[in-house]
């Protein structure tokens, strides 16, 4: 079988949950046999330039004929004229991670024209990949794509030590994500800013320069309300450095408005953490009732109030991490991801 190139947007330092997922899966692909190339395009998508158009182009255009082809959703999705041209010539296979057009602050008339891309994008694939179950639904209901041509592929998520956490003295809270709008991790500051008068730290990690502006309105937040002795901003952190992160944390919170699967929520499932985080997308799909409490998005008092159970309560700390424990027995490993992926691409080839 020819090389399925992977086409994705770049660069490949970005650490986000699509691209980390993306990495992880080819070199799965590579490892069981099926071969495969990466290819980057600009960091510009789903806003290109006509430069990443004809870029992107060039890619589908030396492709030969009936050739599978990957590619995420952030490019396809922002070139529908690209989709409709190669939808026969080539078999094109999308990676959708969430839709685009439904992050949270996008101007109305900018989020009905990505919306528009999408939908057109998505019904010239041959397949498209999804990481959850919820994402799939949304697809089906939102933007008209046959169940028959959806493939649910959840991120796997590799075993974990336990974390040993501060014996919650005082309580150490994790966040882990890209400071965007969409993670609102305002949201999360305001919530503990109505929890000054209890012990508590939160380390934030995540890209702090995606969205500068998002990151200033986050750091203006901090210092308003008196938490900058108890809020670190991290930046992006890797292998042993996000390991200890986790490793110190005795709970893990997240108020995001919308996850297509949610990696790191299944990391801290994984390492045994109770979880409080937004009832939002995909998050009630990872982390179970035994396990976490989840909250109704855009309430900060409903954010907080949750928190607090948790601060004075060990029984409930106690109880749920119990249920993390459990629940980190359920996750997928990256093989079964790989395999279902293997799967689909290989008929894909064959067809």
């Amino acid at each position: 079988m020819e090389e399925i190139p992977f086409v994705l947007p770049g660069p490949p330092e970005r650490r986000s949950g699509g691209t980390l997922y993306s990495l992880r899966l080819v070199r799965e692909l590579g490892a069981g046999g099926l071969p495969v190339r990466l290819v980057w395009l600009s960091d510009r998508f789903p806003f290109p330039r006509p430069e990443d158009a004809r870029a992107a182009e060039r890619v589908f255009a030396e492709l030969p004929a009936g050739a599978p082809v990957v590619v995420d959703g952030l490019v396809l999705g922002a070139l529908p004229e690209l989709a409709a041209r190669y939808r026969d010539r080539l078999r094109l296979v999308v990676l959708h991670h969430h839709p685009i057009s439904l992050e949270p602050g996008l101007p109305p008339e900018i989020a009905r024209s990505l919306f528009a891309a999408e939908r057109t994008a998505l019904a010239c694939a041959r397949q498209v990949i999804v990481t959850s179950s919820t994402t799939r639904d949304l697809l089906i209901r939102e933007f008209r794509v046959p169940f028959a041509r959806l493939a649910v592929a959840p991120p796997g998520t590799d075993p974990a030590a336990p974390a040993h956490g501060s014996q919650w003295n005082p309580p150490q809270l994790l966040s882990v994500g890209a400071l965007v709008p969409r993670k609102d991790h305002l949201g999360l500051v305001r919530a503990l800013a109505q929890l000054a008068d209890r012990p508590f730290r939160l380390d934030i990690v995540g890209s702090t320069t995606v969205d500068p502006a998002t990151t200033r309105t986050v750091v203006e937040a901090i210092a308003s309300f008196g938490l900058g002795d108890r809020v670190r901003l991290l930046g992006e952190q890797m292998g042993e450095a996000l390991e200890a992160c986790y490793a110190r944390a005795d709970l893990f919170v997240s108020a995001s408005r919308f996850e297509g699967y949610g990696m790191a929520l299944a990391e801290a499932l994984a390492r045994g953490l109770p979880i409080v985080a937004v009832r939002a997308g995909a998050v009630p799909e990872v982390v179970p009732e035994t396990a976490g409490i989840l909250v109704e998005p855009g309430h900060p008092g409903a954010l907080a109030a949750a928190i607090a159970r948790l601060l004075r309560d060990p029984a409930l700390q106690a109880r749920l991490r119990a249920g993390a424990l459990a629940a980190r027995q359920r996750l997928a490993g990256w093989q079964e991801t790989a395999h279902t992926v293997r799967r689909l691409l290989t008929l894909a080839a064959r067809a």
